[in-house]
């Protein structure tokens, strides 16, 4: 994944996380940016303002949620139990294929459907 393509998809989920900590104007515009697909220019003509106001707005709510994120690490905690989720649902598979107990597969099968609504 190239690094611009990161970046974007980092604020966009760091945004679901700690968007309303921002400031109104902050959420408006990185929704815009990142989101919605707006220009600098196009928002800073919706909203009657330089695009450099714009820009720095947009600025400072990316440095806001980076140290939410720093702070907090909701993000992360989850990642991170997603990817141990996806390993249980790997291994519980490879458990079902090998063992053909059909009392053990429905037993699998129900603690897979379990993680997957987690």
């Amino acid at each position: 994944m190239n690094e611009n393509l990161n970046k974007k998809v980092k604020i966009s989920m760091l945004f679901e996380y700690y968007g309303k900590l921002l400031t109104k104007k902050q959420y408006e515009f990185i929704n815009d940016y990142y989101n919605n697909d707006l220009s600098l220019s196009e928002i800073a003509e919706n909203n009657q303002i330089t695009r450099q106001a714009v820009r720095d707005n947009i600025k400072k709510g990316e440095k806001k949620l980076f140290e939410y994120e720093e702070k907090l690490a909701f993000m992360k905690r989850t990642l991170n139990q997603e990817k141990k989720m996806q390993k249980a649902l790997s291994e519980l598979t490879k458990i079902q294929k090998d063992y053909s107990n059909e009392k053990i597969a429905d037993i699998l099968e129900n603690i897979k459907k379990y993680l997957i609504t987690l």
